[in-house]
């Protein structure tokens, strides 16, 4: 286990033992020196030890420690507004007992003023608010303009390496569609793939980093579709404190829960204009083709399945296909549903106008109850407001263009 681990899980104990035992009383100096002593053992080699608590894990000099994502002290911490905690290595027992003592205070104070929340005194402990990265909006900012939150140049901003991997894995989930419609199997190895290069370009950078891609043309979007909406399921059920297995179960279900548009005629899906309302309920019965796809082609693909047949029904049973008796849809299929909307509306299609990620989550928020589950509908909205969606063109020669405000 990695002495960041190792610290970690002995500061999770003595934050347990103090809320037991009251002050003076032998268990709480116990894990005073316990604590103190893994410090002074992961200060042996660095002149500071950063953490960084957030609802979904915890970060140590920078960098996501992916063994301590269920660490369940990382979000009672950074609701308690200790998001960050440095440690200098000339640190001393007694301020570190105070920082103990501060954070105890903290976890149980409930409810904090921004006077409590402030930072200790100069020490070689520090405890406060998580550092916000460059000039990126905390959850609780109001931007003017939700373009200039979402929506920013990539090209520079991002790897090359990594823009052109994504364009890659554009081009497999073509070639994925494609297969489906020809063969009668199809190629897991290759949908697992793109999906464990989506998430490993989630955590390429130092936050979390949704790269999702801008269309050259129209007929491009069911590809650009489902790879955004797999990279936005994986991000949400990260927020949602999702195992790391259920994350990727989660990004292989988006990728393909719109497999059934394969079976659609071309005419219909890139059409430009609004659909009559036979061309209607030929595109509807893609929920229920994409299912039976799946059963057929691959076994071990029932969440998929489930996914693609209930992504567009409604909370309140509404939507389609109809169901004949009225029951809860999976949570899988409730947080693509969310995902599939956000990326649906906030994209350029020939009869109207991109939204504005602010407009989306507007109606998201407006739809809460009946159509979206308000606890992902809410926990999709932190994970926007927070981060940063960038647009990454799916061919090098495309340019990226911010949405424009319906007018």
């Amino acid at each position: 286990m990695s002495r960041p681990n190792r610290f970690l899980i002995a500061l999770g104990q003595s934050l347990s033992t103090m809320g037991l035992y009251a002050a003076g009383h032998p268990a709480r100096e116990r894990g005073v020196d316990l604590t103190f002593n893994r410090l002074l053992d992961l200060l042996s080699d660095v002149q500071c030890a950063e953490f960084s608590f957030m609802d979904v894990g915890v970060a140590y000099r920078g960098r996501e420690l992916e063994e301590m994502r269920q660490w369940d002290w990382a979000p009672r911490l950074s609701a308690a507004s200790v998001g960050r905690l440095e440690v200098d290595a000339d640190v001393t027992r007694e301020q570190w007992a105070a920082a103990l003592e501060q954070m105890a205070s903290l976890l149980g104070a409930g409810t904090l003023s921004s006077a409590e929340a402030r930072p200790m005194a100069a020490t070689a402990v520090r405890i406060g608010a998580l550092k916000v990265l460059s000039d990126a909006p905390t959850e609780t900012s109001q931007p003017s303009s939700a373009a200039s939150l979402l929506f920013e140049d990539t090209d520079e901003s991002l790897d090359p390496d990594l823009l052109a991997t994504l364009r890659d894995d554009a081009a497999t989930v073509d070639w994925i569609h494609a297969e489906a419609l020809q063969s009668e199997r199809l190629p897991m190895a290759e949908v697992e793939a793109v999906v464990a290069s989506m998430a490993s370009a989630m955590h390429g950078e130092r936050r979390m980093l949704f790269p999702l891609l801008a269309m050259k043309s129209f007929d491009e979007y069911t590809t650009t579709h489902a790879c955004n909406v797999a990279m936005l399921a994986m991000g949400l059920a990260e927020e949602l404190g999702c195992s790391r297995r259920e994350v990727r179960a989660f990004g292989v279900a988006g990728l393909l829960h719109d497999i059934g548009k394969i079976t659609i005629p071309k005419e219909i899906l890139t059409k430009p204009g609004r659909l009559t309302p036979q061309e209607k309920a030929v595109m509807n019965t893609h929920p229920a083709e994409g299912a039976r796809l799946l059963l057929e082609r691959e076994r071990g693909l029932q969440l998929p399945a489930v996914v693609a047949y209930e992504h567009h029904i409604c909370l309140d049973g509404n939507g389609y296909p109809r169901l004949h008796f009225g029951r809860g849809c999976h949570l899988a299929s409730r947080l693509v549903h969310v995902c599939d909307i956000f990326d649906a509306l906030t994209t350029n299609r020939p009869y109207r106008k991109p939204w504005t990620a602010e407009q989306t989550l507007t109606f998201l928020a407006s739809r809460e109850g009946s159509e979206t589950d308000p606890v992902l509908s809410q926990a999709f909205a932190r994970v926007v407001r927070r981060g940063q969606i960038t647009p990454v063109p799916l061919s090098p020669d495309a340019t990226p263009e911010p949405p424009e405000p319906m007018t």
